[in-house]
């Protein structure tokens, strides 16, 4: 088990690396350009709430894992921005040996089925191959068009793209979003409202996500992480850690409140832990903004995806627990493979982590947290005998 564990581990805190590689396209406040684990995460989003504009038959939990680890590959191979010449079959050669070398950190049953479900997408023969595909080629055009500074050549960029490049698939494949990027770049007039109009701005919205800070540091330790990337690096904890869990779950159930947890912090702010806070003033303000948030959404899908974010906080059913159990784990490695982390900064002990973090993760993932809590002992120990 341990073994197994050592593995899963490996290939999840390698999985952090994403964080550091930076996209062309900036993100929707035009501060910074978006990174590809942020913007992984926006594209499962993107697949959840645009569910109604897949063709029939697409399954949107397969199109939400295959979005997750579309981009892993980048760690080794690099982001290559589509206004740039390349050597295309060199960057295929690149991509699928960083795909052997990623996916192979796993045991060799989990490798094989992420690096089969890449191989898919990359293909983009199946249905939910395409699927994935079209949202990967139209979150930029939104990303960039709604911007609230894009540049000229960013601009161009999509104009280019949407008239002779990639995203001319667009225009049979996802009509909708072809001709509202043909509206946005000056080109058509604005489309007839429809399922796409309608949800676009809980998605422009949600890029917000991208901007709120947490305490803990991404595995470089160069900056704290933010929300967003924090949420897809939890959704691939919860994939890949699934069978640990203490009862029988629904991983992708799971996942996806993991992909709406912190959707609230965008008007209520993280809130550290280990740091004082008044949790009725907390759960006051997450009220309000899962109202404004999830409302500016279709009013079905309103209800549904309020309903699935009040089901993890209330952590009773199984698959709440579980992702209750996963969102504490991720930080503690963060933690431990940064020399301490957040637990410096707050001054916490080893006690505290069994109260605040281990006896949740026990509740859902107990062998989980028994490797963890080996894991990261030495670190505490040594720090009580230096002082």
């Amino acid at each position: 088990m341990s073994a197994r564990l050592e593995a899963q581990f490996a290939f999840l805190l390698e999985a952090d690396r994403l964080r550091s590689i930076d996209r062309t396209t900036p993100i929707l406040d035009c501060s910074r350009p978006e990174n590809s684990a942020e913007h992984s995460w926006h594209l499962a989003l993107y697949a959840a709430v645009l569910a109604p504009c897949a063709a029939p038959g697409v399954s949107i939990a397969r199109v939400i894992r295959m979005l997750l680890l579309h981009d892993l590959v980048e760690i080794d191979a690099g982001d290559h921005p589509i206004n740039e010449d390349h050597d295309w079959e060199a960057v295929a050669r690149a991509e699928a040996a960083a795909a052997d070398r990623l996916f192979g950190l796993l045991p060799g049953d989990q490798g094989s089925e992420l690096k089969a479900l890449w191989q898919e997408f990359e293909a983009d023969e199946t249905p939910d191959a395409r699927f994935a595909k079209r949202l990967d080629t139209c979150q930029p055009i939104f990303q960039t068009m709604y911007g609230a500074q894009p540049l000229p050549e960013h601009i161009e960029v999509v104009r280019d793209n949407l008239n002779s490049g990639r995203a001319t698939v667009l225009e049979q494949a996802f009509p909708e979003a072809y001709a509202l990027g043909r509206h946005l770049v000056g080109d058509r007039p604005l489309p007839a409202p429809n399922g796409l109009t309608a949800r676009l701005p809980f998605l422009n919205e949600s890029d917000a996500l991208k901007t709120v800070t947490r305490a803990t540091m991404i595995g470089s330790g160069t900056r704290r992480e933010n929300s967003a990337e924090h949420s897809w690096h939890v959704m691939l904890y919860a994939w890949v850690l699934a069978e640990h869990a203490a009862f029988d779950v629904d991983a992708d159930r799971a996942m996806r409140m993991l992909l709406l947890h912190d959707i609230v912090e965008i008007d209520a702010g993280d809130v550290p832990i280990h740091g004082a806070a008044d949790a009725a003033d907390i759960a006051e303000k997450e009220d309000a903004a899962a109202k404004r948030l999830f409302g500016l959404l279709p009013p079905e899908e309103a209800t549904v995806f309020e309903a699935l974010w009040r089901e993890f906080e209330a952590a009773e059913s199984a698959e709440a627990v579980y992702a209750k159990s996963i969102d504490r784990v991720q930080p503690v490695l963060l933690n431990e493979i940064t020399g301490g982390g957040s637990w410096i900064e707050y001054n916490v002990s080893l006690d505290q982590i069994d109260t605040r973090v281990g006896a949740k993760v026990l509740r859902g993932a107990p062998d989980v947290w028994h490797y963890v809590r080996a894991r990261i002992k030495p670190w505490f120990d040594a720090r009580a005998a230096a002082e």
